[in-house]
């Protein structure tokens, strides 16, 4: 359906909720071009900002949209989803027994031991690195002479959306800029 100037996976579009905020910073709320041309045909979202790539197809043409709002909006009080992504969000990608940073190695470990009724719950789970995970074993923190970096705490979305600030995407559009808030040298 499209002849693009561009490649099409260049052609993602950024998705903002009705005030004008990132449904997610981390990952950033994008959305395929044709999501994008659906959305608005359906009527869901308002284009903010285009590409200069026309979407053709044999009776219409229009311009990709790049950055789109939803005309509704979606409340961000909702509590997060407790998942292996945003728990290692939580903790910055972060080893929160010895620090190591990335995700080649990050495993959860329980800070109570399931096996001393330690439950899997936001309060009891941390990021951990593999070594560091083998090497507490099934003992505590005090047990293991291991304290934790940071407690273990259930995050709002909030505090998610202000953690996935601090991991901006490889690609950024300059029709996002002004909708994400990174700290990106402004133009004069």
């Amino acid at each position: 359906m499209g002849v693009f100037k561009t490649a099409p996976e260049d052609l993602r579009c950024l998705v903002l909720n009705a005030d004008y905020q990132p449904l997610s910073y981390y990952p950033l709320s994008t959305w395929c071009w044709q999501d994008a041309i659906k959305a608005v045909f359906l009527e869901r979202v308002d284009i903010v900002s285009e590409y200069e790539t026309q979407i053709r197809s044999p009776s219409f043409a229009m311009p990709a949209p790049s950055v789109v709002a939803l005309r509704d909006y979606i409340s961000q009080d909702r509590p997060p989803a407790f998942t292996r992504f945003n728990l290692f969000l939580r903790d910055g990608f972060q080893c929160q027994y010895c620090g190591a940073k990335g995700v080649e190695n990050m495993t959860y470990d329980h800070v109570i031991p399931r096996a001393y009724g330690g439950k899997t719950s936001w309060d009891n789970i941390v990021a951990a690195c593999a070594p560091c995970n083998l090497k507490k074993g099934g003992r505590t923190p005090k047990e293991a002479k291991m304290p934790l970096r940071r407690q273990a705490d259930k995050p709002n979305m909030h505090q998610l959306q202000v953690q996935g600030r601090k991991f901006p995407p490889k690609y950024l559009h300059e029709s996002w800029l002004d909708y994400l808030y990174w700290d990106v040298p402004l133009e004069a």
